[in-house]
Parts: structure tokens; sequence; C-alpha cells
């Protein structure tokens, strides 16, 4: 099906460098890759999915625009669930063009959405950049901001920091001691951290307690856009009412309707199609904009079937000096075929 829309087929090592992953996503991909190092090559880590090394590989090599597909093992530890597969098949298509994002979006998801066609699953659909304007656009210093946006993917930890940042959570008596002293490290240095480093985060820390509180009404703002969860038509409404007052996402909340428009173009039924403003934050980190997902309406235990998203951060930090717009999305056939198999009976 893909292929038959010209993309070209690409089959990356399953052995990648550990060293890109672990710069995009820092220590936490450990936790979620099978990592393994060669006397040659270094660090090496088991595929955990083949968005990146398909970036790579276009970002050196590729023409624009392109739409690539593939289909191979990806690798994932399971620390707490034995029942989920550590080792699976996915299927891909990744478009790379910069011409129509909207309508690039529109034709991966309506893409995916042929390839699930009657399957019982229901989709979801979400907008990363909203709430990375919304970051963006609050009355903070740019340190804070910078937080928020690295946090983005932890939802409890960003909570927790526009908690603190706005005064609700009290500063902890620790912290209130050190920044109180004269900074000097009277105890011996153990570890990787520089004394420099040291007085260079206290100093951040006292620059940080000196900036004023975020306002009430600003932290209000971004949990009334976290909660929304409507029907894309309706979402856009709910989400200009919010750019009234948050006029920093009006440009992503534009793109959205773009998309919406696209979505119908396509065929797609957006007046029924789900927007969650919260999906896609505990996925990948490399999502930037739109991002969507399909679930399995009588497994809600299971991880999606499909997901996808656009990442046009991505091939900037991947692209050496080169960007192009960029969205894909994946499917997991092991889990169609058992989905098929249950509705046959």
């Amino acid at each position: 099906m893909f292929e038959a829309r010209g993309a070209m087929v690409v089959d990356p090592p399953i052995l990648q460098p550990a060293e890109t992953l672990l710069d995009l996503y820092g220590e936490d991909i450990r936790a979620r890759a099978y990592v393994t190092s060669d006397a040659l090559r270094g660090e090496q880590m088991l595929r955990p999915d083949y968005t990146v090394p398909v970036v790579q590989m276009h970002m050196t090599h590729g023409a624009k625009p392109a739409r690539y597909t593939y289909a191979g093992e990806v690798f994932r530890r399971q620390e707490k669930d034995p029942t989920r597969a550590n080792e699976y098949i996915q299927v891909g298509y990744e478009v790379f063009d910069d011409a129509d994002p909207a309508a690039a979006d529109a034709e991966v998801f309506a893409s995916i959405s042929q390839g699930l066609s009657g399957l019982p699953v229901a989709a979801v659909t979400g907008d990363i950049g909203i709430l990375m304007a919304a970051v963006k656009g609050l009355d903070t210093s740019v340190p804070r901001k910078s937080a928020l946006m690295r946090h983005i993917w932890r939802p409890r930890r960003f909570r927790a920091l526009l908690d603190r940042y706005s005064g609700k959570t009290p500063v902890p008596a620790a912290r209130s001691a050190l920044l109180a002293g004269d900074g000097k490290i009277d105890a011996p240095l153990i570890g990787l951290r520089s004394a420099a480093e040291i007085q260079s985060r206290i100093q951040a820390l006292r620059e940080d307690a000196a900036c004023a509180p975020l306002g009430a009404g600003q932290v209000e703002l971004i949990q009334a856009l976290l909660d929304i969860r409507e029907t894309m038509h309706n979402a856009i409404s709910q989400l200009r009412d919010i750019a009234v007052d948050l006029p920093a996402i009006s440009d992503a909340v534009d793109r959205l309707a773009l998309r919406e428009k696209a979505l119908t173009e396509r065929g797609v039924d957006t007046e029924n199609l789900m927007f969650e403003a919260s999906f896609g934050r505990v996925s990948m980190e490399y999502y930037d904009g739109f991002v969507f997902g399909f679930r399995a309406d009588a497994r809600p235990e299971w991880p999606m079937i499909a997901s996808g998203g656009r990442y046009d951060a991505l091939t900037k930090r991947l692209g050496e000096g080169g960007e192009i717009p960029a969205v894909g999305g994946v499917m997991r056939p092991g889990l169609m075929l058992e989905l098929e198999g249950a509705n046959d009976h």
C-alpha cells in the first residue's frame, strides 16, 4: 500500500549507534532499549524504532520530497509488564515534504487508517506543538521555559514544575538553607561534577528564586488547554477561546484548523475524530506537532495498534544544518492479526 503511494523501501541496520539516541533522549532511553558494546563501533543499541535511522539516512542522502516505508523488528525492554512484547514487527510510512505540512499530516493519518480498515479500533489525535507554543508564550524566565519544554513528555514532572514556578509548592528547607548560605563547598567533591559546575548550579537556583511566580491565570490557561478532550471540530473552538487570553498558541491552532480541512478532504470524519490535548506526551520525545494513535476498542490494556506524528525538529537535529518538515506513522501487524482473529470469532 505504501509502495503504491511512491514510498521507497528502506531497511536500516538492527544495531544502531547508541550515542545518537542517548544525545536525543538522555539516559531515559536505556530503560527502554537493549544496549551492548562493540570494540570498534562503541556502544550500540538494538533498534528501538525506525524513525531516527530513517531521518539520519534521509538527511544524509535523501532528496525532497521523499516517502519511505519499512517492515521489520524493533526491540523494547519491558521491566514492569512481562506480558508486553519486547520484540515485534513494525511497519511504517514516513513523508518528508515541505510543500503542504497539513496535507502531509492528512496523507499519513489517512493511509494508516486505511491499513487498519475493518479492525475494531478508535482513533485519537493531538498536537504537541500547541502545548509547546503555550509554554513559549508564558510570562516567565527563559530557564523556566526551557525546563518546562524539556519535561513536556513527562506529565507529572511538568505539573510539578508548574506548581513550583507558581509558588503553589513551598521551597524545600534544604534548598532554602543552600540559597541562604554563602555558597562555599565544605564537603569533599565526590562524583563527576566539578566545583565550578556546582557553583553554577547554585547561581542558577538563586536566579530562579528571584523570579516572580507564574500568575495563577497563566497556570489555569495551561491546565484548561491540557484538559481539552473533544472532537477535533469542537476542540478547535475551545482552543480559539483559550487563544484570546494566550495568543501565543494562535498560529498552532490555525495549523490544526488547516489539518482538519486536509483530513476532511481525505475523507476522514473529523466531526467524530477525537482530539486530546495531552495525547502523545508519554511517547518518544521527537514529536513536536501533530500526533495520533489507534486504540483497540476491546483491549484498553494493549499498546497502540498504530501511532505516529510530526517530527520537524528531529530533522534539524540530525540534519547537520539542513531541515525539512516530516511526518510518519507505524503499525503493529502482530496486534492487527490478533484483532482480526478475535473479530473472526
